[in-house]
């Protein structure tokens, strides 16, 4: 069974990117558009790792960690953020919400893949 990961983000262009690399690399892709939506697909999918982006509609990246970490089962998803934002106090906001790591935008296919394999056990 392949590992799943869940990519929330309000851009199609970077969900595209996305879905071509995981793909690629094996992984089983879905996406939400935004953060609620991307709440509501964690719960139907119970994907093995998240990526969330932090400035979207409707919910922010920091309220889908929250949501996610808020049951005791999905303490132990990993959570990776995929941002344009670097600034220490928004990479300690997110940790303090439950984020498992931080990737900055534009990403590199390889980098992604090898920290995906990484919070997932070399799945």
């Amino acid at each position: 069974m392949k590992t799943k990961v869940l990519a929330i983000d309000d851009s199609r262009t970077i969900r595209e990117l996305l879905r071509q690399s995981i793909e690629d690399a094996g992984f089983a892709y879905f996406s939400a558009d935004d953060g609620v939506e991307g709440v509501e697909r964690f719960e139907q999918l119970t994907p093995d790792v998240v990526i969330t982006d932090i400035n979207m509609p409707n919910k922010d990246g920091y309220g889908v960690i929250q949501d996610i970490r808020a049951a005791n089962e999905n303490s132990t998803v990993p959570i990776l953020v995929l941002t344009t934002e670097s600034s220490d106090e928004a990479k300690a906001r997110a940790r303090e919400a439950g984020a498992t790591g931080w990737i900055v935008k534009p990403f590199n296919d390889a980098s992604l893949i090898s920290v995906l394999h990484r919070v997932t056990g070399g799945a």
